[in-house]
Formats: C-alpha cells, structure tokens, sequence
C-alpha cells in the first residue's frame, strides 16, 4: 500500500472538508497526488460544495482596485490560506472586483447576489467555502491623490486619499498605515469621551504623587495634559514614526511634503472573525483508535 504523510491528508482535509479515513484513501488512490485526490473524492460524492455552508472562512484576501478616480477595496475570504495564496484564489479575487466596480451595488447582501455565479463556480474549483466579507468604494476629489499598498499576497491592504504630495510619497504614507495600524488619524479624531476617560485616569493617579500635589494648580493641569498626550498620542498616526525615516514623525513628513492626509481605509484579512481552533494530532490519534 502507498503510504500517505500526514501533512497531505491535512492538506487535504482543509480544501475538502472529507474526513480524515476519506482523505487516506483518496491519497492512496491517487499515489499522494491532491489534485487528482479532490477529484476521486468529488466522484465519490464525499465532498460538495453544498455542505460548506456552515464552515468558518476567516482566511483569503483584502484587495484594492483603481479606475480612474472611483477606487474599491475589498475582503474576500476562504477557509485555508493554502487556497488563499492560491493563483485560482487570485483570479477569483480580481474577477469579484472587477464586477463590483463595474456594477457597484448598494450594499453587501447585493454585493453577495450579484458574485454569486462566482462563488458557486469558484467554490467547485478551490474545494472549500469562499466568501465576500465586506467592500468600500471611495471617491476621489478632483486634484487629490490615491495611495495604495497590499501586504503579503492581501493579508492587509490599505487605500489612503491624499491632498498634496506625489504618488510615490502617497503609496509610502498607505504603506505607514499598513505597518502602524494606527486607531487616529490625528488628535483631531480622538474621541472626547476617550479623552476625557483618560485624563479621569491620569489625575487620579496624579493626587497619588506627594510631590505633584505641591505644584500649582496652572502646572497640575499642564502635566496631566501632556501624560494624556502622550499615551493617547502612540495611536495618532500623525504623532507616530515613519517607517521610511525613524527619526521623524508622520507629521513631519506630511508637512515637509506639502501634503494632507484625507483619509485612509485599512483592511486587515480575517480580523474580528473567530477561527475554529483544531488539534489535528489529537484527531488523527482518536481516529486511530
């Protein structure tokens, strides 16, 4: 009998969702070969497309199209990244944008209705259950500048809307959002109930510092201002390093350049989605027993 690792009846499992014996048997089959083993096990009826519906698609890809100055960015997911990272994953992801720009639905369940054909067709082809998560078209004003940046194969794209500046300095500011992740924009967008929460905070722990209680009442408050600034700041991307030059801030560079940032959008794959944790030796073992 051919033996049959176990990294290929994993592989095999994550695009087919068949069950482990299935797997086995399907590599035997087919001398370990995982494309001919899905088509022994479509053949088979072991696995549909149909009896994906309830499986967790938390990987895939986050992606950015541009026509002109109408840009879409969008999260397509499939349940393994050995599918995402996939050409035939990236020909569906270009496929689905393309047909989203070109159609531009109101709204995701439109989105979903109008992809569907895809879905159906790419879902037979790659194994396992594929989705579109969310999308956002963005308008470009008249003068303004797109900056785009997509992370590993679309595990974070971010698209970022500049006034001012050129395009190589606009895609290296999207790149800094990308890698800083930053929760503000600038200290403009903080919240004031965060602010407030935070300066609650800082003069609480103030009143517990003898020699802050012998300043005046004018310094108090200018050094509480500025321990709030300075925690709130490490999440103001104007405030944080550039990632091209450590040694100034986003801010600086936007002003040496004569640039605003408008407004950035960024999709990280699969955030907030909860991935079904599996112990795969502790299923082989059960199996075995």
């Amino acid at each position: 009998m051919t033996k049959v690792s176990i990294d290929a009846i994993k592989a095999l499992r994550d695009r087919t969702g068949a069950g482990l014996m299935d797997c086995k048997n399907a590599l035997v089959a087919t001398n370990s070969d995982i494309a001919k083993a899905i088509v022994w096990l479509k053949e088979k009826g072991i696995t549909k497309a149909a009896n994906k519906a309830g499986r967790i698609a938390a990987e895939g890809r986050s992606w950015i199209l541009v026509n002109g100055s109408k840009a879409l960015i969008f999260e397509v997911n499939s349940e393994t990244d050995f599918v995402s990272e996939s050409a035939a994953f990236g020909e569906f992801t270009k496929k689905v944008g393309e047909l989203l720009l070109a159609k531009q639905p109101k709204d995701l369940a439109s989105a979903q209705e109008l992809i569907k054909p895809l879905i159906a067709d790419y879902t037979l082809k790659l194994g396992e259950k594929i989705d579109l998560r969310r999308f956002q078209f963005v308008d470009l004003p008249e003068g303004d500048i797109f900056g785009t940046y997509i992370h590993k194969q679309g595990k974070i794209a971010v698209l970022a809307i500049l006034k001012g500046g050129d395009q190589e300095f606009a895609d290296n500011i999207a790149m800094c959002v990308c890698g800083n992740d930053p929760k503000y924009l600038s200290d403009k967008d903080i919240p004031a109930s965060v602010l407030a929460e935070q300066t609650k905070i800082e003069t609480v722990a103030s009143e517990n510092d003898p020699k802050f209680k012998t300043k005046p009442a004018a310094i108090q408050k200018k050094i509480i201002e500025g321990r709030v600034h300075k925690i709130l700041s490490e999440n103001v991307f104007t405030e944080q390093e550039y990632i091209l030059d450590t040694t100034k801030t986003i801010g600086q560079v936007l002003k040496e350049s004569n640039a605003t940032l408008v407004t950035a959008y960024r999709f990280e794959t699969g955030e907030g989605i909860e991935k079904k944790a599996e112990n795969f030796a502790a299923e082989v073992a059960a199996q075995l027993k």
